[in-house]
């Protein structure tokens, strides 16, 4: 498959609330998206590192500059058979994680479309529906989390994720335990922790949560392990995984018993399922995480919940969530809160809608 033509656009897309987690409050998303045609059929991407270096070390500007001046390079106009051969193409460039995604993901619409069959298909996804959870950020008040609890466990979502971080820990659990004693709850730290926290660490067994994620530093493995031996709550980690490689040492040195894995993060579709097929020879649980993609993004990580592996309901938050106005189009079918319904389409079932596209582009480029 010959790459034609690629384009490439940096967009910040302003979200209807604030968020907030241990990073700080975000008022928008920051994405870059890879819009990839070969023979006439168009694949689209998606990668949302964010406006600045702090999930990770990656941000929206150094992502597009990357791909401009190092992938597309790279890979326009070459012939390219299979994802596989496309990480090889680019596994000279070290780390990069985000913007590998963005193309990754493109190619995978690309090569699906051009098959004519759906992503979830090509993947190997063997689940009819995507089970999904419904997570908080860091609210005003702990009435106001809770009517917002109340509000999504009668929608139907099956589990509740917390962000927890310093002003908002062991009281706000108590206050939402004290409601909801039997409900399926975890935690994120995202990263605001470290062993000097122990004590309060070790209070969070009390909380019966179905896993701690990613309580210490993000690109730790080791001082996670020496956690794990101490607590009895299962450890997820999330930012700490950021290759099939960080997967593999922290299983076999004991620092988690659960993986999120984020396409992004990870460098797209086809490391995803390296790490999901690890996890499932090393019987460690695995679930898909999000960063706040659309559409586009939103419906990669609802395919990849299908896997036959995954085995906790992924966070895949609607992207009516957070934007004022989709990138993608159509948006993901809910046929009941909690699960979402892919439909057997070519290819990702999705595309950029290109008027929104136009007004939140930051920056643009175009090879051909």
């Amino acid at each position: 498959m010959r790459i034609d033509r690629i384009t490439m656009y940096r967009v910040c897309n302003p979200i209807k609330n604030p968020y907030t987690t241990a990073f700080g409050t975000q008022n928008a998303f920051n994405s870059i998206v890879v819009k990839m045609e070969s023979d006439g059929l168009t694949g689209w991407g998606e990668s949302c590192p964010g406006g600045g270096p702090a999930f990770s070390p990656y941000w929206d500007k150094g992502c597009f500059m990357l791909g401009k001046d190092f992938i597309v390079p790279a890979i326009l106009h070459k012939e390219i058979e299979t994802p596989q051969e496309l990480q090889k193409i680019m596994a000279p460039i070290r780390g990069n994680e985000f913007a590998k995604a963005a193309f990754d993901v493109a190619f995978w619409d690309l090569l699906s479309r051009k098959q004519g069959i759906s992503l979830k298909k090509a993947i190997g996804g063997t689940k009819e529906k995507a089970e999904v959870g419904y997570c908080f950020g860091v609210l005003k008040t702990f009435d106001d989390l809770i009517a917002g609890i109340d509000k999504m466990l009668k929608l139907g979502y099956p589990r509740i994720k917390l962000k927890f971080c310093p002003g908002w820990e062991c009281d706000m659990l108590e206050a939402v335990r004290s409601v909801y004693p039997d409900t399926v709850f975890h935690i994120d730290c995202n990263s605001a922790y470290t062993l000097a926290d122990l004590p309060m660490l070790k209070k969070l067994d009390k909380y019966n949560l179905a896993m701690i994620e990613q309580p210490l530093m993000h690109d730790d493995i080791l001082d996670h392990a020496k956690l794990q031996k101490m607590i009895g709550t299962p450890i997820c980690l999330d930012e700490s995984i950021c290759s099939l490689q960080d997967a593999r040492q922290a299983i076999e040195i004991g620092a988690c018993k659960y993986i999120n894995i984020k396409y992004g993060r990870v460098g797209g579709i086809t490391p995803s399922l390296d790490i999901h097929d690890l996890c499932g020879e090393k019987n460690i649980g695995c679930w898909l995480g999000g960063m706040g993609e659309s559409s586009l993004g939103t419906n990669v990580v609802a395919n990849l919940a299908t896997l036959p592996y995954v085995n906790y309901p992924s966070d895949i938050s609607p992207a009516e969530k957070f934007y004022v106005e989709n990138l993608g189009t159509p948006v993901l079918l809910t046929e009941q809160y909690g699960t979402y319904t892919l439909r057997d389409n070519p290819g990702l079932d999705v595309v950029a809608n290109e008027e929104v596209l136009a007004k939140y582009k930051q920056e643009e480029a175009v090879f051909a």
